[in-house]
């Protein structure tokens, strides 16, 4: 469950926002929009390292490949095992999609 900060009308407002996006397309157009481009580099370096993170990958290996200091990787790590879930919601979410995707194409290489 979110924190009280997340619960401000205004980032409510941001997240309704996002909700609305229908494609990869149209997020990115957002994100170039909204956000400074080290913004959007460094939440997506943190989505980065959670998905690693996951995969048991140590701190090291993580570090090297994505160029998180072990303080980012650390808090994304503190993030997944007692945050509100969010991490863990979008990588399943994501893992779910990948595997839908992977399915989909073995069904058509199938005469």
């Amino acid at each position: 469950m979110a924190n009280e900060f997340m619960r401000d009308e205004q980032i409510g407002e941001l997240a309704d926002a996002m909700l609305t996006l229908g494609t990869r397309d149209e997020a990115l157009a957002f994100f170039e929009d909204i956000f400074t481009v080290h913004e959007v580099q460094s939440v997506a370096q943190r989505l980065a390292v959670a998905r690693l993170l996951r995969q048991r990958v140590t701190y090291q290996d993580i570090a090297e490949r994505t160029g998180a200091s072990t303080a980012t990787i650390s808090r994304v790590n503190r993030c997944l095992s007692y945050g509100a879930g969010g991490y863990q919601t979008v990588l399943a979410r994501m893992e779910q999609n990948e595997q839908t995707d992977q399915d989909n194409g073995k069904q058509e290489e199938q005469p």
